[in-house]
């Protein structure tokens, strides 16, 4: 495994950082702009409120003035109404400009100074750009990883972690704030017997919040890298048609369903074996407490066998159990890629179907 590490920004005459930081930051606008009606209400006003603490640069635990945070946000609206027609700006280099989802051509650059960028799509094929410090570079399986920190740019929406052409990015500052958003959501409802409550309970609670955080940074970080790992491989399983139906496919539902289901089949082939194999139930019960949702819904059988490996502790059963979870995920998944290639939007219903009828089945 190569391991780069990068422990200091290089500047040079040449490259404008802060016009290359306005530009980033000006299509994350752009994409924001076009894309936050994606979101329920519920959600956006989350994202809104999470994107205000980090361009203010406020601490977790601050708490938030909801005066500021709605003359802000009227302001962002207001700043969006002028840029939703507007093309995406190229990135300014020191020899020239770049397609801004052009991400080798662009870090081929600033990696040698310390700096790291990354463009891509993802849910309702939202473009999401980020600019930020390169902390950390591995290869692992053939798949680059890049450790980002002290982000400089990003939209409204910051994945943790991102798969992209064989290079997975790991946002540092978005891995924190998943951290934190678990906790609070425990906080609020003081529940030891809950998964996050079983993370808490393992660790020195006593501490401040920050030394929490760091003491979960780690785990959680590497729990991240296995699931893109385990998205690289089903990607692999799957070809590049499983994407192109995941744009073309206008059902969000659908969409969201499709994607839960990928992400099973990830989690079965790499995530989920690799937690079974390590000692630390820190990190299984951390999984565990971000497994909701359509996933939840999609593989209620998971959750069964995370309470019965809380209660006996049977790794040999949970990896048995793991591995004909994929073989289900995978049949199902290639069955559901055949539908759509048979039949395009006519296949959509019966691909919602499929899924639903699928759930809660015996493995």
């Amino acid at each position: 495994m190569l391991i780069i590490s990068y422990t200091q920004l290089k500047e040079t005459k040449a490259l404008d950082i802060d016009l290359l930081v306005n530009t980033v930051q000006q299509n994350c606008h752009i994409s924001d702009a076009r894309h936050a009606g994606n979101y329920t209400m519920c959600i956006f006003l989350l994202k809104m409120r999470e994107y205000y603490r980090w361009e203010q640069g406020l601490p977790y635990s601050s708490p938030l003035s909801q005066q500021d945070v709605g003359d802000w946000l009227l302001q962002r609206e207001q700043s969006w109404e002028s840029l939703e027609d507007n093309i995406y700006q190229p990135i300014p280099l020191s020899s020239q400009e770049v397609d801004p989802f052009d991400t080798n051509a662009i870090n081929q650059e600033l990696i040698p100074q310390g700096y790291i960028y990354s463009s891509g799509y993802g849910t309702y094929s939202k473009p999401h750009f980020f600019l930020g410090n390169l902390q950390q570079q591995e290869t692992r399986d053939g798949i680059t990883i890049f450790h980002v920190t002290s982000e400089y740019a990003r939209d409204m929406d910051a994945p943790p972690a991102m798969l992209c052409d064989k290079q997975i990015f790991i946002r540092m500052e978005s891995v924190r704030r998943f951290i934190w958003e678990r906790i609070e959501e425990w906080r609020w409802k003081e529940n030891v017997d809950t998964p996050m409550g079983r993370v808490l309970k393992a660790i020195d609670t006593g501490q401040d919040d920050e030394a929490i955080l760091d003491q979960l940074m780690a785990p959680v970080t590497e729990i991240m890298v296995q699931h893109e790992l385990g998205e690289a491989q089903a990607g692999t399983l799957l070809g590049p048609d499983w994407e192109s139906m995941l744009g073309s496919i206008h059902d969000r539902k659908v969409e969201l369903m499709l994607r839960a289901a990928r992400d099973n089949l990830a989690d079965c082939m790499n995530t989920l074996p690799f937690l079974i194999s390590e000692p630390q139930a820190i990190a299984m019960h951390f999984y565990f407490s971000n497994f909701h949702g359509l996933r939840k819904s999609l593989f209620p059988q998971l959750l069964q066998q995370y309470q019965e490996w809380c209660q006996y502790g049977d790794n040999t059963s949970f990896a048995s159990f793991t591995s004909k979870a994929q073989q289900h995920w995978q049949r199902l998944c290639l069955q559901i890629l055949d539908m759509y290639q048979k039949k395009n939007d006519e296949a959509v219903t019966e691909i919602d179907n499929l899924l639903t009828s699928h759930a809660g089945i015996t493995l």
